[in-house]
C-alpha cells in the first residue's frame, strides 16, 4: 500500500514552529511505502494544483495532508483528490497548526508531537475504506411537537411552503399557555386575541389541509434516521367526535359531575364533560374518564348517557372510542415543547398550598383573565377585595438550592400584575419582595418605571428566599423577611402572588432520551450549547442528529460563550 505524506508549511506558521525536514526523518522510519513531500501553502491555487498533479502522477493508495483543522480546508482537499481520479474519502488530515503549532512553545516538543498526529494519521487511514456518496430519497413531511405559539407557527410556515404537517399536542386544546391569558407582557396585549389569526390558519385557513393536528396525542417511539423518521404516536380518546361536534355546548348542562378544574389550576371546577375552558381550541368538549360516572364502573343512575342523549347530533359522543396508536413517516422533527413553572411547595416557608390566598403567577393569570373562575376579578377566597397584594420575585430562582439562573419573564411578569391590580383596584397597596431586578427589552422598563412611580408601591429586596417567611396573624397574611444588611422585617397583606423560575417542561428528558438530543446542565433541550449536558447526570450528551430541531421558549443563558440569547427561539 503507497501512502503519501503532503505536509503544508501554511506560509511560515507551521514552517516556524515545525521543521519538515526533522519530521520527515521520524516519519519516513514507519514503513517503506511512504513518501513525504512539503509545500508552501497547500490550500492556494498553486497548492492544489501541485496535489492534483502529484496524486495523478505517484498515483498513491491513500494520503495523509499534515496542515491545518479538517473544519478549514478538509473539503477542498478532497476536491482536489476527486480532480486526480482518487476516492476522496482514503484521505485522513493531521491539525499540526492549531493543535501544535499554534500551542506548542518549544521547537523540539513541537516535532515529536507533529510527528505523533502524522504517525497516527497513518496508522489510521490505512484502515480506511472508498466510500462513496449515495443520495437519499427524503420526506419532506415534518413532525412538530408543541402545539404552543412557537409550534404554531412552526407549523403554519411549512404548511405554506408545501410541507405536510403533523401537529402534535398532549392536551386538548392548542395556544399553549399564552390562550389563559388575558394580558402578555410588556405591551399589555391579549393573549388570545394575539393567537387567534394564527388559530384561525390553522384550524381552517387556507393550508390547514397540510396540517394533521393530533390532540391528546404522545410520542412514544422513533425510529429511522435523519430525512427519514418512522413515529409511533399515542393518541387517547377524547370521546367526542371533533370533526362532528359543532361545540354548542348542550352536553355539558346535564352532566351530573364535577371536579377540580386543572386548566384553571384548580381555582373553579368543571363538568367530567365540558371545554377545557371558555374560549378554548379546538372547539368541541371532551370527556374525561377519571371524572366521568361511566368510566368508574358505577350503575350511572345519575348520569343515563345524560349528554349523549341530549346531544342533538348522531354519533358525536363515543363512549366506545379507545386509545389508538398511530405511526406516521416524517423526515423532520421539531421540538417546541415549551417550559414548565418550578414547584412552589418545594419553599415551604412561602405557605403555598397550606396558607389561604397564596397564589402562583399562572393562578392569578387565570384569576384575572375574563373567561377564568373569577371572571377577571380580584377577591380573595372569601371573596373580599385585598387592600394589599405582595408579589414575591425569584421564586426558586438565582438560589443554589433551587436553580441559579434567572429565568427573565418573572420581574416582567409581575410588573404587568402591578399595572392590572393598580388598575382593578386604585387604592389596594403593593409590595415587590425581591432578590434581583431584571427587566429585559425596549418596553420592559416601562412597566418598571410605571410600578415605581405608584404612590401606594413598596420595594423590598431581601436576602435569600430562605430568610422569607408566610405566617397568619388576625386573619391576615404577614410575610417575615430579612434585608441585605441582616435586618429584620414584615409586611402584611391580603393576597401573595408568587412568581417561580422556569424549568424545564416534564417531557424534556424523555423526549431528549427518546430523540437521542442534548440537554443542558439545567436539564433544558439546547442544541447549539457546546456544554450541553455537562452537569446534568444521566442526560444524553449527544448534540442533535440532522433534521431534529428545537425552538426553545426558555433558555438558561448562563453557559458562558453562548451567542443564543435567553428567551430565543433557536434555529
Amino acid at each position: 500500500m503507497k501512502i503519501g505524506v503532503y505536509f503544508c508549511n501554511c506560509g511560515t506558521i507551521i514552517s516556524e514552529k515545525i521543521d519538515s525536514e526533522r519530521v520527515k526523518e521520524k516519519v519516513l522510519e514507519a514503513g517503506n511505502d511512504l513518501y513525504f513531500k512539503t509545500f508552501g501553502f497547500l490550500c492556494s491555487d498553486q497548492g492544489k494544483e501541485f496535489l492534483e498533479k502529484d496524486l495523478s502522477e505517484e498515483k498513491p493508495d491513500r494520503i495523509v495532508i499534515a496542515a491545518c483543522s479538517p473544519r478549514d480546508h478538509e473539503k477542498t482537499f478532497m476536491n482536489a483528490m476527486l480532480k486526480a481520479g482518487m476516492n476522496p474519502y482514503l484521505m485522513q488530515m493531521a491539525n499540526i497548526r492549531e493543535q501544535v503549532a499554534w500551542v506548542t512553545a518549544d521547537k523540539e516538543k513541537a516535532i515529536e508531537k507533529a510527528s505523533a498526529y502524522i504517525n497516527g494519521a497513518l496508522a489510521r487511514v490505512r484502515l480506511q475504506e472508498p466510500l462513496e456518496v449515495t443520495e437519499l430519497e427524503a420526506n419532506l413531511d415534518v413532525l412538530v411537537i408543541g402545539a404552543g405559539p412557537a409550534g404554531l407557527k412552526a407549523a403554519l410556515s411549512l404548511a405554506e411552503s408545501g410541507r405536510k404537517v403533523v401537529l402534535l399536542e398532549k392536551s386538548p386544546l392548542i395556544g399553549g399557555l399564552p390562550v389563559r391569558y388575558e394580558d402578555v407582557f410588556p405591551t399589555l396585549e391579549c393573549g388570545p386575541c394575539m393567537l387567534e389569526p394564527i388559530l384561525s390558519d390553522v384550524l381552517h385557513g387556507e393550508y390547514s389541509r397540510n396540517i394533521e393536528l393530533l390532540t391528546l396525542s404522545e410520542v412514544m417511539e422513533v425510529a429511522g434516521y435523519y430525512g427519514n423518521f418512522i413515529v409511533k404516536i399515542r393518541r387517547s380518546p377524547r370521546y367526542v367526535d371533533e370533526s362532528q361536534c359543532i361545540g354548542c355546548g348542550e352536553c355539558i348542562t346535564p352532566c351530573p359531575v364535577s371536579a377540580k378544574n386543572e386548566f384553571d389550576c384548580g381555582l373553579s371546577e368543571r363538568k367530567a364533560v365540558s371545554f377545557p375552558f371558555l374560549g378554548a381550541l379546538p372547539n368541541a368538549p371532551y370527556i374525561d374518564p377519571g371524572i366521568c360516572l361511566r368510566f368508574k364502573g358505577e350503575e350511572c343512575r345519575l348520569c343515563k348517557d345524560a349528554c349523549k342523549e341530549i346531544c342533538g347530533l348522531e354519533n358525536v359522543i363515543d363512549f366506545d372510542d379507545g386509545e389508538t396508536t398511530l405511526e406516521r413517516n416524517v423526515g423532520s422533527i421539531i421540538l417546541a415543547i415549551g417550559s414548565a413553572l418550578y414547584e412552589c411547595g418545594k419553599l415551604p416557608n412561602l405557605g403555598y398550598g397550606k396558607i389561604p390566598d397564596v397564589y402562583t403567577n399562572l393562578e392569578f393569570e387565570r384569576m384575572l383573565a375574563a373567561g377564568g373562575p373569577t371572571s377577571g376579578e380580584i377577591k380573595t377566597a372569601s371573596g373580599s377585595k385585598p387592600a394589599a397584594v405582595a408579589l414575591i420575585h425569584c421564586v426558586g430562582s438565582l438560589d443554589r438550592n433551587h436553580n441559579e439562573y434567572c429565568s427573565e419573564t418573572c420581574c416582567l411578569s409581575t410588573f404587568k400584575y402591578h399595572y392590572l391590580i393598580s388598575t382593578k383596584l386604585p387604592e389596594v397597596k403593593i409590595y415587590h419582595v425581591y432578590k434581583e431586578l431584571v427587566m429585559p427589552g425596549k418596553e420592559g422598563f416601562q412597566l418598571y418605571a410605571r410600578a415605581k412611580k405608584h404612590p401606594n408601591t413598596v420595594f423590598i429586596r431581601y436576602q435569600d428566599i430562605e430568610s422569607l417567611t408566610v405566617k397568619m396573624r388576625e386573619e391576615r397574611k404577614v410575610i417575615e423577611f430579612r434585608f441585605l444588611d441582616g435586618r429584620k422585617g414584615i409586611a402584611r397583606t391580603d393576597m401573595i402572588i408568587l412568581c417561580p423560575a422556569q424549568v424545564p417542561s416534564p417531557e424534556a428528558g424523555r423526549l431528549g432520551m427518546l430523540l437521542e438530543v442534548s440537554l443542558d446542565r439545567y436539564g433544558f433541550l439546547c442544541n447549539w450549547c457546546s456544554y450541553a449536558g455537562a452537569d446534568k447526570a444521566g442526560t444524553s450528551q449527544k448534540q442533535y442528529p440532522p433534521n431534529v430541531y428545537v425552538i426553545k421558549v426558555m433558555c438558561s443563558g448562563r453557559v458562558p460563550h453562548c451567542r443564543w440569547s435567553p428567551m430565543s427561539f433557536c434555529r
